[in-house]
């Protein structure tokens, strides 16, 4: 897929849950010079994510269905994941 990793994100998202809401935040510049940063501008990453896919789901079933959808970006091509993902009015 061409673009950023941002925008893969965004995309298999979109497609897989089809979010109310989706902001996929870029959090590789306040961790530069850290552990995991492999200089690419695009090593950490926090998804904030609301979908009716989520009602009746745990937080961590949430989490899982998320990473699941991503397939290797989470911990392969991106080093850190932070997820948050809730229901329509929560």
């Amino acid at each position: 897929m061409a673009g950023t990793i941002a925008q893969e994100i965004e995309t298999i998202l979109s497609e897989n849950f089809e979010p109310l809401l989706l902001e996929v935040i870029n959090d590789s510049a306040r961790h530069h010079g850290h552990a995991g940063d492999d200089g690419s501008g695009e090593s950490h990453f926090t998804v904030v994510i609301e979908s009716a896919a989520f009602a009746g789901k745990s937080r961590l079933d949430r989490q899982r269905m998320v990473i699941r959808a991503l397939g290797d970006i989470p911990g392969q091509r991106v080093h850190a994941f932070a997820i948050r993902a809730r229901a329509p009015g929560e």
